[in-house]
């Protein structure tokens, strides 16, 4: 169910309901573009059941969904045509339209093609863990994530949000790992798996890509030793889930080892199944992760707000 990981903490002085919640869903619910839209964000039912509830709440797990739909007119399209629109007005009026005039040309067309543009859907799904004061978004990258985040206060009054940080970072800590030399050196939970991208902070930026490669070499020891620094590295956890861990503490390529998830059944039971297990291997595989870390920093004074925070990372 969650291929990828962004880890949020929930402030602990914000509390609400399970009707509370689903009551302000409520006045954000998903509706398509119009014609003349290019964009639509909304909340939709998490299990797929047209009319069913907008949070589904399984074995204390909160599960939402937040679905987006796009449409967007070809650069080119717009281009072409917006050319041939100020070669008109120059031909009959021996003009050039200034440039507040062309951004109004290319609005104009814009529009006028919106309504035969098609339609792209995708949606993110959401993970309210109450008990550990916890959220995690299931977002591949850090604006699909800001995206749930912005949809979230909207409607949630007070909600406040802070990025997880951990007391390493962990680029640090990947670097230190791929510089082991032995596995005692390694977080006993997790093992290093055969895939990493390190990339070099100088100007030239260079960056080397390990794909199905044994990581424990000197070759990959020496690329560390000379500036190169991890960006994203492939884990595994106790033989029951791998997934790559990025520099800004993200998980992507979330699977589940040794078919833990339930495949058969009917499709109610299936969503019901996958929450349970999703929920049951990731919360403990994050806490083994922070623990790996450093454990979850502490502040003196409380963090700011994921809206007014400087970086995007949930663990910096």
């Amino acid at each position: 169910m969650f291929k990828n990981v962004m880890a949020y903490r929930i402030g602990p002085e914000w509390t609400t309901s399970l009707s509370q919640l689903e009551e302000a869903l409520d006045t954000a619910r998903f509706v398509e573009c119009s014609p003349s839209q290019d964009k639509s964000i909304g909340w939709t039912e998490p299990r797929g059941q047209a009319n069913g509830p907008l949070v589904e709440s399984i074995g204390g797990h909160w599960i939402l969904k937040l679905q987006i739909e796009t449409k967007a007119v070809p650069g080119a399209v717009v281009r072409r045509k917006a050319d041939e629109r100020m070669q008109e007005i120059e031909a009959t009026t021996g003009r050039k339209p200034g440039k507040k005039e062309s951004r109004e040309i290319r609005e104009d067309i814009v529009h006028a093609l919106l309504p035969l543009a098609f339609s792209k859907q995708s949606s993110v799904m959401v993970w309210f863990d109450m008990d550990a004061r916890l959220m995690m978004t299931d977002a591949a990258s850090h604006g699909k994530s800001d995206e749930v985040i912005t949809a979230l206060v909207r409607v949630l009054d007070g909600l406040p949000l802070t990025l997880l940080q951990t007391t390493t970072s962990p680029q640090s800590a990947m670097s230190q790992w791929l510089l082991a030399q032995s596995d005692d050196e390694l977080p006993s939970a997790f093992s290093v798996e055969r895939e990493c991208v390190l990339k070099s902070a100088s100007e030239d930026q260079a960056m080397v890509k390990f794909t199905r490669h044994l990581l424990a070499t000197d070759e990959v020891r020496k690329h560390v030793l000379e500036g190169k620094l991890p960006t994203q590295l492939a884990l595994s956890w106790e033989g029951k889930a791998s997934f790559v861990l990025s520099e800004t503490g993200s998980l992507k390529k979330v699977t589940y080892l040794d078919g833990v998830l339930d495949e058969t059944g009917d499709k109610a039971d299936k969503f019901d199944a996958d929450v349970v297990l999703s929920t049951g291997l990731l919360g403990p595989l994050l806490a083994d992760l922070v623990d790996a870390l450093g454990g979850e920093m502490q502040f003196a004074a409380a963090p700011k707000p994921f809206l007014e925070a400087s970086t995007d990372s949930p663990f910096a």
